[in-house]
């Protein structure tokens, strides 16, 4: 079986870059494996709370970016401690922040925030 996935490393350096480019900004939270990687993607801005994507799976065999978490504005504390887990059970795991307004359209996904 082929994996057409582009290494973790390359797309991390592209979402940022593109992130950049339109005004935001992009950082690497924590590193995982450098080319088969798993990315989870925190979009956040002032406006709205912060959502942490990930690919997941599908029964086609596509993985699609799916929202992981949500952070409650009551609760900020919860969001953290969720990306602290998830670091600590997947060691090649790549977290990464993009701080712009509606970050889930260089997803690919359209934001859930009006």
């Amino acid at each position: 079986m082929v994996d057409d996935r582009i290494p973790a490393h390359l797309e991390v350096g592209g979402l940022i870059r593109a992130v950049e480019a339109a005004g935001g900004f992009g950082m690497v939270i924590s590193k995982g494996e450098r080319t088969a990687g798993t990315l989870m993607v925190i979009c956040c801005n002032r406006a709205t709370p912060a959502r942490a994507y990930e690919r997941m799976p599908q029964l086609d065999g596509s993985r699609k970016w799916t929202l992981s978490k949500e952070q409650d504005p009551e609760k900020p504390m919860e969001f953290s401690e969720y990306c602290q887990r998830r670091g600590q059970q997947d060691p090649d795991l790549w977290v990464i922040e993009l701080d712009i307004e509606n970050g889930e359209r260089f997803l690919g996904i359209d934001s859930p925030v009006a």
